[in-house]
């Protein structure tokens, strides 16, 4: 086997790779073997005809294209390990030469990384962000503490009131027929909460437990259901229940319901305490991604645009599974996007340019930097990992082989690259 490396614009590199003709007759065997069991010559049993039979009547071009399929599997890994190259697209193959009896001849065209030049990447200049935590931050989270463990009380003397939870009966019609879905009984519903269509919540507001009411509204133009949108519907409602929010007192016997703590103080300054801490993390996060963007911005890339499609092709991929987890199967999502999945692909475009910017310019720091992650560090993660998944770190290591540790290790370091910029910036 024989490689040639044609290094093109943009990142982009083409491998011609020549295969003897001995080993393509190899693969035309193979193709023969895989193939003869479907193939009828009278005068021999099905599967059992000579592959120079089958060629003489349909000629050797029957085999071509599984032929062509094993040669390429069985020599494209070497043969780019011989070039000592690292491609980062998917390679598009195109067939220079086949003929029985000669050299096989095939091109694979795709992305390599691409350089990065850094610049200056010490002492960026990033906004100053805050980890600040007010006593008016500290009454909303408890204020929110306050609502979540509301209940409801029903209501008897009074109409409905914004805020009220209602249970109601609904049956809407379209220049009086009735649609699909515009019919419930005993519906929950609070008011004010924005969840039936605009303009429905306002109009049961002053209605009294039992009183009809006729609830006019507009569906909107970009409503999901097609044969709805924009058209007026009436929805005949009778209210069968009222219910009102009360609040807990705040007072020590909250504190003790809630929490830990025995005083309202004391359960405040742990709420303090957990705000700052999130606050602290939110300012770090903002300082490291201000940081790492600011570089991004000022380093000239060329990235191809096979790569980015490869890169976005992976987001597809881990956003399917994200969707399985969640018991959503993609095509049903993407038709209620009105998308197919190139066309998603395409909107992933942006991100998976960012993404490898981002990625190649850490990496160039990473490099910069000669950053290196020692044994002690990498045990620390995998204690780090055995801890948030409650396992032992020798159970985690089991799960761990050599490529997965030697890109542990790499994230590692572009972790600590980004360390090392944030501590390098200045806060403006």
């Amino acid at each position: 086997m024989n490689t040639q490396v044609e290094r093109l614009e943009h990142s982009m590199v083409k491998l011609t790779v020549t295969v003897p003709a001995e080993d393509f007759k190899k693969a035309l065997t193979k193709a023969y073997q895989k193939n003869r069991g479907r193939i009828n010559i009278p005068g021999f049993r099905k599967g059992k005809a000579p592959q120079q039979i089958i060629e003489r009547m349909y000629g050797p071009e029957i085999f071509y294209d599984d032929a062509v399929n094993f040669a390429i599997n069985d020599t494209y890994s070497d043969a780019v390990k011989d070039a000592g190259i690292e491609f980062t697209s998917r390679p598009e193959f195109d067939v220079e030469n086949v003929k029985k009896g000669e050299d096989l001849v095939y091109t694979a065209l795709a992305a390599v990384r691409p350089e990065v030049v850094l610049g200056e990447y010490k002492g960026l200049e990033i906004p100053k962000f805050d980890a600040e935590v007010t006593d008016e931050d500290v009454e909303k989270a408890l204020a929110d503490e306050q609502k979540k463990n509301a209940r409801q009380i029903e209501v008897t003397d009074r109409p409905v009131e914004d805020g009220d939870t209602v249970t109601l009966d609904y049956a809407g019609t379209i220049d009086g027929v009735a649609f699909d879905g515009g019919t419930a009984e005993d519906a929950p519903l609070k008011i004010g909460s924005d969840t039936f269509i605009p303009g429905f919540e306002e109009q049961l507001v002053g209605v009294s437990i039992g009183e009809d009411k006729d609830v006019v509204v507009t569906f909107p133009e970009n409503y999901n259901a097609k044969e709805l949108a924009g058209k007026e519907a009436v929805f005949a409602c009778k209210i069968k229940k009222i219910q009102k929010e009360e609040l807990p007192e705040l007072d020590d016997e909250f504190a003790q319901d809630v929490s830990e703590f025995d005083t309202l103080d004391e359960y405040k300054e742990d709420l303090r305490k957990n705000l700052l801490k999130r606050k602290e993390d939110q300012a770090k996060t903002s300082r490291e991604n201000a940081t790492v963007e600011k570089l991004v911005a000022a380093t000239e890339i060329d990235v191809p645009d096979a790569m980015k499609n490869y890169e976005a092709e992976n987001m597809f991929e881990e956003y399917a599974q994200q969707l399985q987890s969640q018991g959503i199967p993609v095509d049903m999502y993407l038709k209620y996007q009105g998308l197919d999945a190139d066309k998603f692909k395409e909107t992933l475009i942006p991100q998976a340019d960012t993404r490898i910017r981002t990625r190649l310019v850490l990496e160039a720091v990473v490099e910069a930097e000669k950053i290196e992650i020692s044994d002690e560090e990498f045990d620390a993660e995998l204690a780090r990992l055995a801890e948030q998944y409650k396992m032992e770190k020798e159970e985690i290591g089991k799960f761990i082989g050599d490529f997965e540790k030697e890109q542990m290790k790499k994230d590692l370091a572009v972790q600590k690259a980004i360390t090392l910029l944030v501590e390098n910036a200045k806060e403006a």
